[in-house]
C-alpha cells in the first residue's frame, strides 16, 4: 500500500484522536457521528450527519470517498444515502454523511457512533473530446442487462 498525506482539522474536539485505521491493512477510516443527541431514523428516512472533521488532501490526484460500513449496512440497514460520497481535493468544509435507513425498523444514531468509512483513491479529470461517431464494439449500444448470461 502506498501512503498519502492528508491534513485533518477536528471541528469537534471531543473526536480528536478517534480517526485511525482499525487494522494494519484496512483501507477505510471509520467516520463518527458528531451530534449532540440521538438521531432517530424511521424506515426510509434520511438524515445528514456531521462528522466533526475537515480535511486537506495534500497528495495530488487523490480524492476522498465515503462508503457505507458493511456491518452497519448489512446488519442494521443504515447506508450512505447516495451510494458513495465524494470529497473533492479542494473541499475544506466539514465532512457530512447522508444516512439512509433501508431497514423496516427504526434505527438510532448515537453521538460518536461509527457511521461510514472514508477511503482515499486516485482520480482523473477527463479531457472531453466531442465526436460525431464512436468506435464500434461487440457489445455496441446494448444497455442494462445486455451482457447477462443467456
Amino acid at each position: 500500500m502506498e501512503n498519502i498525506e492528508v491534513k485533518i482539522h477536528y471541528l469537534d474536539k471531543s473526536l480528536k484522536g478517534t480517526l485511525n485505521y482499525s487494522t494494519r491493512y484496512s483501507v477505510g477510516i471509520d467516520l463518527r457521528a458528531s451530534i449532540d443527541e440521538d438521531v432517530v431514523l424511521e424506515p426510509g428516512d434520511r438524515a445528514i450527519i456531521g462528522t466533526g472533521i475537515a480535511i486537506e488532501i495534500v497528495t495530488p490526484n487523490i480524492a476522498g470517498f465515503i462508503f457505507s460500513r458493511s456491518g452497519l449496512g448489512i446488519k442494521k440497514g443504515l447506508v450512505v444515502a447516495q451510494g458513495v460520497g465524494v470529497i473533492d481535493p479542494d473541499y475544506r468544509g466539514e465532512i457530512k454523511v447522508g444516512m439512509l435507513n433501508t431497514s423496516k425498523e427504526q434505527r438510532i444514531i448515537k453521538p460518536k457512533d461509527r457511521i461510514a468509512q472514508l477511503v482515499f483513491m486516485p482520480v482523473y479529470q477527463a479531457i472531453l473530446i466531442e465526436s460525431s461517431k464512436l468506435t464500434e464494439t461487440q457489445r455496441g449500444t446494448g444497455g442494462l442487462g445486455h451482457t447477462g448470461i443467456k
